[in-house]
């Protein structure tokens, strides 16, 4: 099965090493011929345990290929999968299509025998839809079907998603391109992974309704949090004690600063477009896209309550400004709402992420950035837990105590025990729990 993969980015990429794991002949495609070189040179633009790997070994083998020319790729290929970016188009929140529009066109011009063209790419509904017309007006000749297989990866963990998933989802109209996506599939359908045949507007709402409800879990735990914090109570139990229902389940119910990332807040906002133009708008997850956004920005607030009301000439120690751990990125990740929100109040922030500096640089200005995390704490009149890595879940108490100015954390993450803060003498926030006062000694 030889498959082009147009794009890459964090779903091409990981999906063509891959589907060269599953024994495939990929060729992974970009009109960006420097990062097409850098990858022939083994350069990962992204971080993502494990890939290096994954890429070096199939790219060894003969299996993986970096190209420019989309034209031979495709010309050769059973499959070609769409794996081009999809943001958020400035102004009214529909997904910006024109990258993919740009390629389906070039696609349908090198299109040489049969093939199917599939969306990995989040689309809205109906696009795939719009690609046949396409495709069908610039190639009347073309033997050619269109389908829909979105991707659900998580950034820090998207290789053993897309080798061990929980199901895969293939929006196809035709029995030909069902059986090329069974060929493609096969490695997954013998380890007995549930695979989903449906048509493809089916599939593209799939994706999208997916994201929205998995935000809508992370909002209304945070909200339940803010509940806990004015009652009381502690949100780590009262998740604990609705997540083991079967019928909520555990996952995504840890409060924190907000959603951020690169599927969640750009998904929602396209549904919310698309529900509005087809007249069914959907409430909740309009309410979700809002409360999301506040969350952001009353977390600086959180900080600066915490900070006696005022940050003015303070200095915050920042561990973390990925909007998750085990990844690079930066995209509407909280910190981007709440650096600025910090400096804006006259603190002074000093910030260390383990992967994500290089491109907290370019987002975030005027911040002072440390080569570890107790650089960056060291005379800091605050400590702020911004993203869960894992080598700040067990920092040295006493040395961070040590050089503290005062003994302030701020744990946005919820990744210590109220106790035992206390004990180690902080005075120390989170959320959704109860704050208890340092002690003394």
């Amino acid at each position: 099965m030889r498959i082009a993969m147009i794009g890459t980015g964090y779903v091409g990429l990981v999906s063509g090493a891959c589907f060269s794991e599953f024994g495939m002949s990929v060729t992974c495609v970009d009109s960006d011929a420097s990062k097409i070189e850098r990858l022939k040179q083994g350069e990962i633009p992204i971080y993502e345990p494990g890939l290096n790997q994954l890429v070096a070994g199939n790219a060894n083998s003969g299996r993986l290929r970096f190209a420019t020319d989309l034209k031979a790729a495709v010309a050769d290929a059973d499959a070609v999968f769409l794996a081009v970016g999809t943001p958020s188009r400035r102004g009214d929140g529909h997904a910006d299509l024109s990258f993919v529009y740009a390629a389906v066109q070039e696609i349908a011009h090198a299109l040489s025998g049969y093939a199917v063209v599939i969306t990995k790419s989040t689309v809205p509904v109906g696009t795939g839809d719009t690609i046949d017309r396409m495709i069908r007006e610039i190639r009347p000749d073309a033997d050619y079907d269109v389908a829909s297989n979105p991707e659900f990866l998580r950034e820090g963990s998207a290789i053993n998603d897309f080798m061990r998933p929980d199901r895969v989802v293939i929006g196809v109209d035709s029995e030909r391109a069902k059986e090329v996506m069974r060929r493609i599939y096969r490695v997954l359908y013998l380890i007995e992974t549930p695979i989903v045949f449906t048509d493809r507007v089916t599939a593209e709402l799939t994706k999208y309704a997916a994201n929205a409800f998995l935000a809508t879990k992370i909002t209304f735990i945070n909200e339940i949090a803010d509940l806990c914090e004015a009652v009381g109570a502690d949100v780590h139990d009262v998740a604990r004690g609705i997540g083991l229902d079967g019928r909520i389940g555990r996952k995504f119910l840890h409060a924190g600063p907000g959603f951020g990332g690169s599927c969640f807040p750009k998904d929602t906002l396209a549904l919310v477009q698309t529900a509005r133009d087809a007249g069914a708008a959907l409430r909740i997850v309009e309410t979700v896209v809002d409360i999301n956004t506040e969350r952001k920005r009353r977390m600086a607030a959180k900080i600066i309550d915490a900070c006696g009301g005022a940050v003015a000439g303070k200095a915050i120690g920042l561990l973390g400004v990925t909007f998750k751990p085990n990844t690079d990125d930066m995209r509407d990740a909280p910190s981007l709402e709440i650096v600025p929100a910090l400096q804006a109040a006259g603190a002074i922030v000093r910030a260390f992420d383990p992967a994500g500096m290089a491109e907290g640089k370019k987002l975030l200005a005027d911040v002072t950035w440390c080569n570890d995390a107790y650089t960056a704490i060291d005379g800091a009149d605050a400590l702020v837990l911004l993203t869960e890595w894992n080598e700040f879940r067990a920092l040295d108490l006493t040395r961070t105590r040590s050089l503290l100015r005062r003994p302030i954390f701020i744990d946005l993450r919820n990744v210590y025990n109220p106790g035992q803060m206390a004990a180690a003498g902080f005075i120390y926030e989170s959320i959704g729990r109860p704050a208890l006062a340092a002690e003394e000694g």
